[in-house]
């Protein structure tokens, strides 16, 4: 079954994130139908994490995709 655009959950939450060379990067994630952000990293079988609205070295507003291999830590933002 196909599935169209207004089938997806969309929820973004604040997210910190520290990788394997050292850069922090904060942005958003979106959790879609999970319900924690943890989830993200331990349920979806996805290789990568997509962030968007990231503030990286100079880059500001930018989306990225991340290798959850060379993430060391994560911290949502729970405000």
């Amino acid at each position: 079954m196909e599935k169209n655009a207004e089938d997806y959950q969309v929820e973004y939450k604040n997210i910190t994130l520290k990788t394997t060379d050292g850069s922090t990067i904060y942005g958003q994630i979106n959790i879609g139908e999970n319900k924690r952000v943890s989830d993200i990293f331990t349920s979806n079988e996805s290789l990568f994490v997509v962030m968007v609205d990231v503030s990286y070295k100079e880059n500001v507003g930018k989306t990225i995709f991340i290798n959850k291999r060379h993430i060391v830590w994560a911290e949502p933002d729970e405000l």
